[in-house]
């Protein structure tokens, strides 16, 4: 065992397919990366080989920061635990109402099952006003007979979620007080807690969503402790949020609906660090894993964080989360053709296990994976990840053959693989533009970033589709996520509603609101036990004109002892409305919706000059021979290289396959990458 005093710090990603693993020694200025297969049914073994791949020694790691979809499996797969719901009477049926929004926008067909039943949601009588008025009283034995009601349903966690509890706590606290009196574990959740903050269903979906979570994500947890403590680590484990901070380990078990994009939101972290580095503060990020493309925007070096998403439809989290839109075209895609004789390419995925066809492990349907094979755009005899020897590209072939070629009456399985693809990309470029053209920007204004597994395989058609400014494909866009994860800042964020018209808006109360919040979050933050290099305090106002449904997010400077200035606010709110929808509504009063507060504590930025590519090399030394590439209808000798043992400076032609450990990354024919000083692989048009 070693003697030595910890001090690795390590990220980890477990992903559908791969768990991504990044270690950094910055007393040695090295850093590591492993890729290994995770492991669905018990995800604590792929996350301990994938420790053990990557850092060696356990004992020398100091700090573990995981991004976790556990929660988020759960949440799709409804694989949560047996919840109940104890609410106002008259309001149980909420959670099954939501908005009165259907699956098919256009139709009329599709319905809802909500994760908690009805008959284990149940009411008792109490009433709060909406302006925070005590009408009834609960009485606590009403909770009591409740919860025994639950427990005797079965339920392993509960939530309470009271009508306006967001304008007074006082009667849920009085039944969280009942409730854990007779509740046999910690798995209990109230919804001030949690969000208080107007809006009955997004708090009641979020407050039962969060309990539905609670044994699953807590017993994984406990799992990774007790494996941590078995091999003697002394890390200190933190936990990724959807909005890009992290959390103790404490903080997750209490509120782990605040990890359901947990790992996608790391990558966003890591993509915007790179890209800001490299000189390019616009970015789409893309990341494409075994299951998933995962999209989200970078403006001027800053994520676009989201109020609320939709996990699924239906189940709605009000919680901040960094915006990513995610579509159903990962590595590990199925394609198929329809009844209608189209082809379609997921949402269905083979995951890591069985894989695609060419893992030979029993799936026969063809995915994206197995149509890049056959392109040749992989190579069989170096699959990523570790799981396998070599790739069966006959399997392959035939699986295409037999479930694309033929159905679609195509002669080859290369012009059938090669169809496959451009229906992914066309489902990828979609999505691009949903993050960029639908929101007013520019795509020429943007880099995109590919990541993950299979990301740097589609970066040149994604360009030329979407007409992007070029890519920018980081040193292991493999682990890129996990990288995320080992920079990612330590983050609170609290929300409070307020729901007074500006011009009536108490300004002492609000500074002193926000003095509160800031104080609360700070001391969380510094109670974590992470070394910050500083901390930043972030003010917003949710607002929106009398009458109006939704708000929009208003910025606004609040230093500690300064004035709230009304009329700045104005100000504010006017520049946030007229960005977003073009004009203003003159003579129509202001309504300030919530408050919310971030207290974010700055872990150091990883330097990412340790990436950089060792002095010395050559752009002959790296190149590995060439191999036949189909790109459009025809098959093209490309340049196989070494990537990471490309110098600086380095300019490879396409067609190219660069090839590395954690991904490939294929320069189409007119396309050109340049290696810059930190390693990165810049893809756009030759020139």
């Amino acid at each position: 065992m070693s003697t030595n005093t910890p001090h690795l710090i390590a990220g980890v990603d477990v992903g559908g397919t791969f768990t991504d693993v990044f270690v950094l020694d910055e007393a040695a200025g090295t850093a590591r990366v492993a890729k290994v297969p995770s492991t669905p049914a018990n995800q604590a073994v792929g996350f301990l080989s994938g420790l053990e791949s990557g850092a060696g020694d356990l004992t020398a790691l100091s700090t573990v920061v995981h991004g976790t979809t556990v929660g988020t499996n759960a949440l799709l797969e409804r694989k949560g635990a047996a919840t109940g719901v104890i609410t106002t009477a008259g309001f149980r049926d909420v959670l099954e109402m939501r908005r009165r929004d259907r699956p098919q926008t256009w139709g009329l067909w599709g319905q809802f099952v909500p994760v908690v039943p009805r008959d284990r949601r149940l009411d008792v009588a109490e009433r709060t006003l909406a302006d925070g008025t005590v009408r009834q009283a609960v009485d606590p034995d009403a909770v009591k007979a409740a919860a025994r009601r639950l427990q005797d349903l079965g339920c392993e966690s509960v939530a309470i979620v009271f009508i306006n509890a967001y304008a007074n706590d006082d009667n849920e606290r009085a039944a969280l007080e009942a409730l854990r009196s007779v509740w046999p574990n910690d798995y209990v959740t109230a919804s001030h807690q949690i969000v208080p903050e107007i809006r009955e269903f997004e708090r009641s979906s979020t407050a039962a969503l969060n309990a539905y979570l609670q044994p699953p994500v807590g017993r994984y947890l406990a799992r990774l402790e007790q494996a941590l403590g078995e091999a003697k680590s002394p890390a200190q484990v933190l936990i990724v949020q959807s909005n890009g901070g992290v959390m103790s380990l404490d903080t997750a078990r209490k509120v782990p609906i605040r990890t359901a994009l947990s790992g996608p939101a790391a990558g966003v972290t890591a993509a915007a660090h790179i890209g800001s580095v490299a000189g390019y503060p616009n970015l789409i990020t893309c990341d494409m894993g075994g299951t998933s493309f995962d999209v989200s925007l970078v403006v001027e070096g800053e994520s676009a964080l989201a109020a609320q998403t939709s996990i699924d439809f239906g189940l709605v989290v009000r919680s901040p989360m960094i915006e990513i839109i995610t579509i159903g075209a990962g590595g590990g895609s199925i394609a198929r053709v329809d009844a209608g004789g189209l082809l379609q390419v997921g949402p269905e995925s083979a995951g890591s296990d069985p894989g695609p066809v060419c893992y030979g492990l029993g799936n026969t349907r063809p995915t994206v994976t197995d149509a890049n094979l056959v392109l040749g755009r992989i190579n069989a005899d170096r699959p990523i990840g570790g799981k396998l020897d070599r790739l069966d590209v006959a399997a392959a072939r035939q699986a295409i053959t037999d479930h694309v070629a033929i159905p679609l009456g195509l002669e080859t399985p290369e012009a059938a693989a090669e169809a496959i693809i451009r229906v992914a990309n066309a489902k990828m470029a979609g999505a691009i533009r949903v993050v960029s053209i639908e929101r007013g920007h520019d795509p020429k204004e943007f880099v995109a970033v590919p990541f993950g597994g299979g990301g740097s395989l589609h970066a040149g058609a994604l360009i030329r589709e979407v007409g992007l400014k070029k890519a920018l494909v980081p040193r292991y866009p493999g682990v890129t996520s996990a990288l995320g994860c080992t920079i990612a800042d330590l983050r609170q964020d609290f929300v409070e509603t307020w729901n007074v018209l500006l011009d009536d808006l108490d300004a002492d109360a609000l500074r002193s609101a926000i003095d509160r919040l800031d104080g609360e979050g700070t001391k969380t933050v510094k109670g974590a036990g992470v070394t910050l290099e500083g901390m930043e305090t972030v003010v917003e106002l949710d607002m929106l004109y009398v009458g109006q449904t939704h708000t929009v997010a208003v910025p606004i400077q609040a230093a500690k002892g300064q004035a709230v200035d009304k009329e700045a606010v104005r100000a504010a709110f006017e520049a946030a409305y007229s960005s977003t929808y073009g004009r203003l509504l003159k003579g129509i009063p202001m309504r300030i919706l919530n408050l919310r507060v971030a207290v974010v504590g700055k872990r150091p930025r990883f330097d990412l000059s340790l990436l950089a590519p060792e002095p010395g090399t050559t752009v002959e030394g790296a190149i590995r021979g060439t191999r036949d590439v189909y790109v459009d209808g025809a098959w093209h000798e490309a340049t196989i290289v070494d990537r990471l043992a490309l110098p600086a400076g380095a300019e490879i032609r396409g067609p190219a396959v660069l090839e590395q450990s954690d991904t490939t990354i294929l320069i189409e024919p007119g396309l050109v990458g340049e290696v810059d000083t930190y390693g990165n692989v810049l893809i756009g048009e030759a020139s």
